[in-house]
């Protein structure tokens, strides 16, 4: 069940609905690149384009990676 969260970017609060599992890798995607997860967002809803939301998008880029991660396996 997807639960509201917040994040503040650009010095301001911004809400979306993610699932507890998408919530978990979004927190480790950041840890591996060395961003914070407020930088991650933020990149994120810069790059999504006005087709999706930002909940949507940060789904796809959870997904985005860890389909590159399973192409980089032996």
């Amino acid at each position: 069940m997807p639960r509201k969260r917040s994040v503040s970017i650009n010095g301001h609060s911004t809400s979306f609905s993610l699932e507890d599992a998408f919530w978990d890798e979004i927190k480790r995607i950041a840890r591996e690149r060395g961003m914070s997860l407020a930088a991650l967002v933020r990149h994120v809803d810069e790059e999504r384009g006005m087709e999706h939301n930002l909940s949507s998008a940060l789904r796809l880029c959870v997904l985005q990676d860890l389909k590159s991660k399973a192409s980089e396996a032996p």
